[in-house]
């Protein structure tokens, strides 16, 4: 069986396994899921993913199971809480982007139902767009964070070579990764 690069060759219990085999690249449509990959993409800036991975669970007990509604009303005490927290990435931007970001959310829900109706709308965007359309909503939302973000989801192909099992896995089960395959992306 054939896997994406980057796992060959690693061990059965690398985080990065389960992640690649499991989660990245598959369909998510829960807005407190995808606020959550979100997050965790905007705190691997400038780290490396294995940190994240490693952390994963810190960062779900710390942002309270990724509850949008919960963070969005998150005051100083809540910033000063995550700063002294050793199990997450400590650095106040990306703290006060994650608040920032689930206010957005929040409002986003009430004008569009959720989250992801709110990305399915802009589903057939290129890249491009979906960098200006984050960067005009959410904070310390750069390129690679988008793109990872939205390949992480099922958004953007990418997440798999076309020989990998998880890739034909995905392709099975994701109707939006089929569509802009599809319609040429």
């Amino acid at each position: 069986m054939a896997y994406c690069e980057f796992v060959s060759g690693l061990s059965a219990d690398n985080p990065h396994v389960f992640y690649h085999n499991h989660v990245y690249g598959f369909p998510l449509t829960g807005d407190n899921e995808l606020f959550g990959r979100l997050l965790l993409e905007i705190n691997q800036a400038g780290l490396s993913w294995d940190t994240i991975l490693k952390k994963e669970s810190n960062f779900r007990k710390a942002y309270l199971e990724f509850n949008i509604h919960k963070i969005a009303a998150f005051k100083d005490s809540d910033i000063r809480r995550l700063l002294n927290d050793s199990g997450i990435i400590r650095n106040r931007l990306k703290i006060e982007a994650a608040i920032h970001n689930a206010k957005v959310i929040v409002s986003l829900q009430s004008t569009h139902g959720s989250f992801a109706e709110w990305l399915w709308i802009h589903r057939n965007n290129r890249l491009e767009d979906w960098v200006k359309l984050f960067k005009k909503n959410f904070k310390f939302t750069g390129g690679e964070i988008v793109n990872e973000f939205l390949m992480s989801i099922g958004f953007l192909p990418g997440a798999h070579h076309e020989n990998c099992v998880v890739f034909k896995e995905i392709s099975k089960a994701n109707p939006v990764w089929i569509q802009l395959i599809n319609d040429g992306f």
